[in-house]
């Protein structure tokens, strides 16, 4: 089974279910059921569901969010329809964004890479239109904290999308004060970049949006670490 014919399941299963339970627990329960096979359409049902929940927050989803949702998650001739129902149900879901957010943690085994690849992809929406609303940094930020990232975590992820105390921080970006050493900095860098590399997650079945935010991550961190080189003439 593919992830869009996984995807397309979930969502007859949606609009064939009936009785007590928010839609967030009855996708939870559907992709758990499925076991390792879920793994990979739990990424693109992250993004739909909270990308619904995140335009709800602010009530306005742009043309330019649409394009940037479509870039984060690629969506095949014919499969517009179960996307934009899913998206629709997950909207008018009476369940806050909350429950979501926790089932979705619960769904990556809380595996700080995949939840990372989630909070990537929803700041990717959120900045696409050059202005991000107040409503949807507090939503970003709440969902970092459901997702178990502290501060430092979140900002990390934040740092590649939104300026933060006035730009981006190389040193931010890799998590580390500036009062580093040369050889602290070294071995942060490549324990991120063992963390983040793709070629560590393809066994994970993650689809490959997923794996272009890893690629794109990796290429920050390599940023951030030729930066903090070129300054210090390591």
């Amino acid at each position: 089974m593919t992830m869009w014919e996984a995807l397309r399941e979930v969502v007859v299963a949606l609009g064939q279910a009936t009785g007590i339970g928010s839609l967030a627990d009855r996708i939870a329960a559907l992709l758990r059921g499925w076991g390792a096979a879920g793994r990979p359409v739990a990424f693109t049902v992250a993004i739909i569901a909270l990308s619904a929940k995140m335009a709800k927050a602010d009530g306005v989803v742009s043309f330019d969010e649409v394009e940037a949702f479509r870039r984060v998650v690629e969506i095949p001739p014919g499969e517009e329809a179960n996307v934009h129902r899913l998206f629709d149900l997950a909207k008018g879901d009476v369940a806050g964004f909350e429950a979501y957010a926790a089932r979705i943690a619960e769904l990556g085994d809380k595996d700080p890479i995949f939840l990372a690849d989630v909070l990537d992809g929803l700041f990717h929406i959120a900045t696409a239109d050059a202005y991000v609303h107040h409503l949807e940094v507090a939503y970003l930020e709440r969902v970092a904290d459901i997702f178990g990232f502290d501060r430092a975590a979140y900002e990390r992820i934040a740092r590649r999308h939104v300026r933060l105390s006035g730009g981006p921080d190389p040193y931010g970006i890799l998590g580390l004060a500036r009062e580093a050493s040369d050889e602290e900095v070294k071995r942060r860098y490549r324990r991120l970049v063992a963390e983040n590399h793709p070629d560590r997650h393809f066994a994970k079945g993650l689809p490959p949006e997923a794996i272009q935010l890893l690629n794109d991550r990796l290429q920050e961190l390599n940023n951030a670490y030729a930066t903090i080189r070129s300054e210090r003439g390591m």
